[in-house]
């Protein structure tokens, strides 16, 4: 079976270089929404038989384009909202440069395990949003099924099906609407296809 990862279009904030975590509900801008109708056309011809999502706007729209395309339903699962920031929620990035290098050192150090002021760790994520994912497999086990939600969301559960460690979540970089492909087969899974934006 496959499993697609997508990551949500872009939104006005990502458009701002704002930092956006679970707690904001902001939505797609034009080039997100573009960015949606793109991914759709581009997996249209895949036997896809379910769509899970992230219950936050930017996401739930992602995900409501592609099923169009399949005449699905999209199921949401609250386990797959993105990381909490906490205090950085709506910072800019270029404000930041400092404070979040520092983090990610912090993480690195802690293996996934440093949690961000007021807010969760990595590893915390990865737990809820791995747990989802697996209770989406035991119900569609054929086929393929596609999840969308948010940028360390996809990341954290790409390196659980790959058995890396979390820190390896720097050496990746992905992209609003950035599609990655997990095959799932008796030997165990494999990513064939990694934020591909080609569409």
């Amino acid at each position: 079976m496959k499993l697609i990862l997508i990551r949500h279009g872009e939104t006005y904030w990502n458009a701002e270089r704002r930092i956006q975590g679970g707690d904001s509900d902001i939505e797609l801008n034009d080039t997100g929404l573009n960015q949606a109708k793109k991914v759709a056309a581009f997996l249209k011809n895949e036997p896809i038989t379910a769509i899970l999502s992230s219950p936050l706007q930017r996401a739930i729209s992602t995900a409501e384009v592609i099923a169009g395309h399949h005449q699905l339903s999209v199921k949401v699962d609250q386990g797959l909202r993105e990381l909490r920031v906490g205090e950085l929620e709506g910072m800019s990035v270029s404000n930041l440069s400092t404070t979040f290098s520092q983090f990610l050192m912090q993480l690195w150090q802690g293996k996934g395990s440093t949690k961000l002021p007021n807010g969760e760790s990595l590893s915390e994520l990865q737990q809820r949003a791995w747990n989802a994912v697996e209770s989406f497999l035991k119900q569609h086990n054929n086929g393929s099924v596609a999840v969308v939600s948010h940028y360390f969301v996809t990341l954290t559960i790409i390196l659980k099906a790959l058995d890396l460690p979390l820190d390896y979540f720097t050496k990746f970089r992905l992209d609003p609407g950035g599609v990655s492909i997990i095959e799932v087969q008796d030997y165990g899974p494999r990513l064939v296809v990694f934020n591909d934006t080609s569409y």
